[in-house]
């Protein structure tokens, strides 16, 4: 559809919208929905010409440099959850990390960094990884964390709470 026959679909659909710092309000008139998508029917049983119905959408704002983004979950109810490749690498990597700390039998921190081609600070920060909550980790696997849950952000944050639940708050699960 051309950007005009959008901009006119929307304007005659939609009476105003209203954005806050929490949600965003979509006023919009049911009848002539209806009367776009060329049904007989009204769609909300009641509904009059000069009804206006709200749709309001949940929002959560997320700094990210100097602006902020307004972030909507779960709008598209077709899309699938596709896991991000470098956190579910990097999981693998606690774990293969904290397995060779296990299994190392006193040898040094140091020289176990070394024997992975790693930094003792890296080969830290990433075997604090391997303590996640166990619900994040499969979020992260199944591809459910937030959007804004990168790689670098949660090597970032390696010193995690031990506690799950501030886990979940620090990384943005809710």
């Amino acid at each position: 559809m051309p950007a005009t026959r959008q901009r006119a679909f929307l304007s005659a659909l939609i009476e105003r919208i209203e954005a806050g710092a929490n949600q965003i309000d979509i006023h919009f008139r049911p009848t002539r929905l209806a009367a776009l998508l060329d049904v007989a029917a009204t769609p909300l049983p009641g509904a009059t010409d000069d009804e206006i119905q709200i749709l309001s959408i949940p929002l959560r704002p997320r700094r990210s440099g100097r602006e902020i983004r307004m972030l909507i979950d779960g709008t598209d109810p077709f899309a699938t959850a596709k896991p991000d490749a470098r956190l579910v690498k990097l999981l693998i990597k606690a774990c293969r990390f904290n397995t060779t700390l296990v299994d190392s039998d006193g040898v040094p921190f140091a020289a176990l960094a070394k024997r992975e081609g790693v930094s003792r600070s890296y080969f830290t920060r990433v075997v604090r990884l391997s303590y996640l909550a166990p619900h994040i980790t499969q979020a992260i696997l199944d591809g459910r964390q937030p959007r804004d849950l990168t790689a670098d952000k949660l090597l970032a944050h390696s010193r995690l709470p031990l506690a799950w639940h501030e886990q979940r708050t620090l990384l943005g699960f809710g």
